[in-house]
């Protein structure tokens, strides 16, 4: 059984052409209205529904707001019943900025965005967890609570799961008077000429402070802990005997198991116009453009001279020919080789490039290079 708050219900609608109109148009559905030019679509959809709804939308301010924005005409209709907030959006065919939504045309998007970065809840997307945040003071309060009377090591994060070899880090660190970091798990010494392997993902925690929790240690241990989260962008970690795993703390939003932090959110981190708030893949356009191997190779059987690489099929640039010619030498075939029978590491070499250094005869010369 339907009730009245599911209809917007119109009656006696006398606006321009429209004739004591009756009815009753279902909320929370599409709903289009058609008919032939002059019947009263307009006059029904925004000089009546959308006008009353503006109208008492300005009611709602008080006298001294309104004498600025002024008193908007009561549609001439008997009574409107289940109106909601009411937008109106012009059709217009001249605009393609695909970044223009209704959300923006409208401003809607800026509350939006306002609202969940003010009100929103982070969660970590490494644990599910709830994310969390702490005053300074609230850290030094946890760690007198659960590590008293326990020697800990109060470490800095700095690099998190990057690559790298990160010589200078080490040489600047050692210059600033630190002795020794946390590296992937192992704590060793710092030295000026220490690097790591660039291949590999390295975690790297700068140990501040070694010290024995207590209350007559209160004063270093808030002047160590400050100097963590400064030095670590808002995070610290806690190592001890006392758990398996380091714990993580964090001014900033931080996950409690795995120690991710997130930045305190703001409204550009919802705003895919935004470089902080947009896809990394499509750059908040919505579509990203992607490579079909298919149209480039649309025909296997094909040779390279044939037209197998269809790009190439108008293209009369001997220097590109010359570099496949190369990347053939050092693979085993020819131009005139089909595509089907050249190896899936030379298509990946022709598809890509190759990152090394080949020595070529130049003919011409009589010499060899290196390209």
């Amino acid at each position: 059984m339907q009730n009245q708050e599911d209809f917007i219900s119109i009656y006696g609608a006398r606006v321009h052409n429209l004739k004591e109109i009756n009815l009753k148009i279902p909320r929370n559905k599409l709903v289009v209205i058609t008919g032939k030019s002059g019947s009263g679509k307009s006059s029904l959809a925004f000089d009546t529904i959308h006008a009353e709804g503006q109208r008492r939308y300005l009611e709602t301010f008080n006298a001294y707001a309104r004498q600025f924005i002024g008193n908007m005409k009561r549609p001439d209709v008997d009574k409107i019943t289940g109106l909601s907030p009411v937008v109106a959006i012009e059709q217009k065919t001249t605009s393609k900025n695909p970044r223009s939504t209704v959300g923006t045309i409208t401003e809607i998007y800026d509350y939006l965005r306002l609202l969940y970065s003010r009100v929103g809840v982070a969660y970590s997307y490494v644990s599910n967890e709830k994310m969390i945040s702490f005053t300074d003071d609230q850290i030094l309060d946890l760690l007198l609570n659960d590590y008293s009377e326990t020697s800990i090591s109060i470490l800095s994060p700095i690099i998190r799961s990057r690559k790298g070899n990160y010589q200078e880090l080490f040489y600047k660190l050692s210059k600033q008077g630190y002795l020794k970091a946390r590296v992937n798990g192992e704590i060793i010494d710092i030295s000026p000429n220490l690097k790591l392997d660039r291949y590999k993902t390295h975690n790297i925690e700068v140990v501040i402070d070694r010290i024995r929790v207590s209350v007559k240690n209160k004063k270093r241990l808030m002047s160590s802990l400050k100097l963590a989260l400064n030095l670590g962008d808002g995070v610290v970690m806690i190592v001890s005997s006392k758990f398996e795993k380091p714990r993580f703390f964090s001014r900033n939003l931080m996950c409690p198991t795995s120690g991710i932090a997130y930045k305190n959110p703001e409204p550009s981190s919802f705003s895919f116009n935004s470089p902080r708030g947009s896809c990394k893949d499509c750059n908040g356009l919505g579509v990203y453009k992607s490579v079909d191997l298919e149209k480039i190779m649309p025909n296997k059987n094909l040779s390279i001279n044939k037209g197998g690489l269809s790009p190439l099929e108008k293209n009369d640039s001997q220097w590109i020919l010359n570099q496949l010619e190369i990347i053939g030498k050092k693979h085993g075939f020819s131009l005139n080789t089909p595509l089907n029978e050249i190896s899936e590491e030379a298509i990946n070499c022709i598809l890509y490039g190759i990152n090394e250094d080949i020595k070529v005869k130049l003919k011409t010369a009589g010499i060899s290079k290196k390209i």
